[in-house]
């Protein structure tokens, strides 16, 4: 905004006076977040997909030229990878998980052991109930309405 003002850039603007080295309420309330959670000491993981946090974004304000809104996200807690897909609509999550899981036996000689989610109905269904036990696969939820908890993926989310 004083860049804007000292320019002279934008006509219409009224004359504001800002302090130096201030930010407004607004700005704060803006740029505000809950406290995280303590964060542990030890690594709670000893291998690879041992535990892959999920979380769902969207539905974005402009849909791709594809017309996808959505986008699932899956971090491992081992290695902090991530992987990434686009989809139209909710109910397509549990199809690319379903995908994921093939993808990552095939590669890793080895199954997923837990997921993490937050209480979503597009992770918190029939299907995923029977995916996950037929696969052995321990689903946990983190509290409702308590985001920090699943830090992880909201982090990187708040990054992508």
């Amino acid at each position: 905004m004083k860049k804007a003002l000292s320019s002279e850039s934008i006509r219409g603007l009224p004359d504001l006076k800002i302090l130096e080295g201030s930010i407004c309420g607004e700005c704060k309330i803006g740029k505000q977040t809950r406290m995280s959670h303590p964060r542990l000491e030890h690594q709670a993981t000893s291998k690879v997909v041992e535990l892959l946090h999920m979380d769902l974004m969207g539905p974005m304000q402009v849909e791709s030229i594809g017309g996808k809104r959505y986008v699932p996200v899956v971090v491992d807690d081992f290695s902090r990878f991530t992987w990434v897909n686009f989809i139209r609509e909710k109910s397509d999550t549990f199809d690319v998980f379903r995908e994921l899981c093939t993808q990552l036996q095939r590669e890793k000689g080895f199954g997923i052991i837990r997921i993490r989610s937050d209480h979503g109905t597009e992770f918190e269904n029939e299907k995923f109930d029977e995916y996950c036990s037929y696969e052995g696969i321990k689903h946990e939820f983190s509290s409702p309405i308590t985001p920090q908890q699943n830090g992880v993926i909201e982090r990187k989310n708040r990054t992508l």
